[in-house]
């Protein structure tokens, strides 16, 4: 169980280190976000399962349970937020962006 739970940790930190690349190196806000979302999320989820193998079903392992669907959810709800508040506020897209999912719609 130690080398699933080495495996899983380094994953988490390989995700991680992947999404704070992407928040530097991507043009603008909302690929940034997309970056920190997606990669962080499945990073700590990694993580936190690492941890649930390491240590088991103690008091440990029982908070990184609680800890993964309310990051996943929590993170995933607070992105699309920012990005819709960003889009709100008049942020452009970056000039490379294909395609504008919100052009249309109306602003409320």
């Amino acid at each position: 169980m130690e080398i699933i739970s080495f495996i899983l940790i380094c994953i988490g930190i390989l995700f991680n280190l992947l999404g704070c690349i992407g928040l530097i190196r991507l043009p603008d806000v909302y690929n940034r976000l997309q970056s920190a979302t997606k990669c962080v999320t499945l990073g700590t989820c990694s993580i936190l399962l690492g941890v649930l193998f390491h240590f088991g079903f103690n008091e440990a392992g029982i908070k990184a349970i609680i800890a993964i669907p309310l990051l996943f959810f929590g993170a995933t709800v607070a992105a699309h937020a920012l990005v819709k508040g960003a889009y709100l506020f008049g942020i452009k897209l970056g000039d490379k962006s294909v395609k504008d999912d919100y052009k249309d719609v109306e602003k409320s």
